[in-house]
């Protein structure tokens, strides 16, 4: 081979080398930024954020929203897709609104085959619907679907008065109510067709859908329930079924790895089909600020928890305590935020300060500054601190925050005998005019636009 052949040989067998090593190794995470995603209600490409403030996930929707209704986080929120055994949730919310914990659940025959993830329930089975809703969502049990849909829907055809023989015709009854449900509850845009989710093989032609939107309105709903969420917070434990007569345990695991390993974590679902790709549904509480949402659509098992955890740190880090009370100013050991003119007075103001000068507010910092605005009550005559002068109203991205009290900050006099003759005299004569009210608190910049947004 001649030098030149052996210089061109090299280069291409180290491209072909790389490409097998490429090929063989793991693939590296295609969690990303998106443009289109969005960050309380604008997208990261209209509000200019650089890549560092935005959460990086990999799945195709998600969405982060907390118990006061706000939404920190959307990716495609409201675009239709498979949620898979996230379906259970509903399955839950549903059976506890249509029977007690104590109806006893029979697994039939198609319960007990119908295959995927299973709670090892036999035919022949009973338990309670406590014990069901354990089967249902900690190893997320297709069988305890099946068994509950056909057990609370014959229930609730026969208080009806209908025909609650044909199995079939129980477990429509209950995905009707499922639902029934969900519109109930602002799920606007989701479709059942099943109790379990499964969306292969004979349940590939059902029409059944929802969106991220949706998904956290149910997780929402779900642990406003203490039965489904001192399940859903439990690493697995202890189903208790009766079998050809006798009590029998059977031991089962959560598939949420999150549980025990992150602070706060509730649960909620997990989800997973060829269709639906990997999926979770969650709910966190941290310091009481309980938050919801799901990711829908990752590449892998532990992506969706990788995805979900990367959404709460980023919503935690995110969420800061803002004290009220910005200013330099002060009479004694009290802040003074305003300076509020004393009508009785020629160009005579009262220092204010706010009832609880230590108040802070939670903000979201990425939602924008904060502003301020006072309405002052100017006092006529004589004041003693303590009295209430007017209000400050705080607004973050036009909406109201916070409200504080403006009071007195020190006493101060009525005008005499003499100073109200001469304040009478000036005001004859054009002048002598009360002083004008106005701030001196401020409010800092929560985020520097000029050094944390793209250009």
């Amino acid at each position: 081979m001649s030098s030149r052949a052996k210089h061109t040989a090299i280069p291409a067998l180290c491209a072909a080398l790389l490409m097998a090593l490429s090929l063989a190794l793991p693939s590296a995470s295609l969690a990303d930024v998106r443009k289109t995603d969005v960050i309380c209600g604008t997208t990261v490409q209209a509000a200019g954020f650089t890549s560092a403030l935005c959460p990086d996930i990999d799945c195709n929707r998600a969405m982060i929203v907390d118990s006061e209704g706000v939404v920190y986080y959307e990716r495609n929120a409201d675009e239709r897709c498979h949620i898979a055994s996230i379906t259970k949730v509903m399955t839950a919310i549903t059976a506890l609104e249509n029977a007690s914990l104590d109806t006893t659940v029979s697994v039939s025959e198609t319960a007990a085959k119908i295959g995927e993830s299973t709670a090892e329930l036999k035919a022949g089975d009973t338990l309670t619907l406590q014990e069901a809703l354990k089967a249902l969502l900690w190893p997320s049990g297709n069988d305890a679907a099946v068994a509950i849909a056909e057990s609370v829907g014959a229930q609730m055809l026969e208080s009806q008065g209908a025909d609650a023989s044909d199995a079939s015709a129980c477990q429509q009854a209950f995905v009707d109510a499922m639902n029934t449900t969900a519109a109930s509850i602002g799920m606007n845009d989701s479709l059942f067709s099943n109790p379990h989710g499964l969306d292969t093989s004979s349940y590939a032609n059902e029409e059944m859908y929802s969106t991220a939107r949706d998904v956290a309105t149910m997780c929402a709903y779900a642990m406003g329930k203490s039965e489904i969420k001192a399940i859903t917070s439990m690493d697995g434990g202890v189903c208790t079924v009766t079998r050809d007569g006798s009590r029998v345990s059977i031991e089962l695991e959560s598939t949420d790895e999150l549980l025990g390993s992150y602070e706060g974590v509730e649960g909620v679902k997990t989800g997973w089909t060829s269709e639906a790709g990997y999926c979770f549904a969650s709910a966190c509480d941290r310091n009481g600020h309980e938050l919801f949402g799901c990711v829908l659509d990752g590449t892998s098992e532990e992506g969706r928890f990788t995805d979900t955890t990367t959404l709460w740190d980023w919503t935690y880090q995110h969420c800061i305590s803002y004290p009220l009370v910005h200013t330099t100013e002060s009479v004694g050991d009290k802040p003074v935020v305003a300076y509020v003119g004393c009508s009785a007075w020629a160009d005579r103001t009262v220092a204010a300060t706010v009832e609880d000068p230590s108040a802070a507010v939670e903000v979201f910092d990425l939602s924008g500054n904060v502003s301020q605005e006072a309405t002052f009550t100017e006092p006529s005559g004589e004041v003693k601190a303590g009295d209430e002068l007017g209000e400050i109203t705080y607004y973050q991205h036009n909406e109201q925050i916070a409200k504080a009290k403006l009071v007195a900050a020190e006493d101060v006099e009525a005008p005499g005998f003499f100073d109200s003759i001469g304040i009478w005299f000036l005001r004859l004569t054009g002048g002598g005019q009360a002083a004008e009210s106005y701030l001196v608190n401020d409010t800092p910049l929560i985020l520097d636009k000029s050094n944390q947004l793209a250009t």
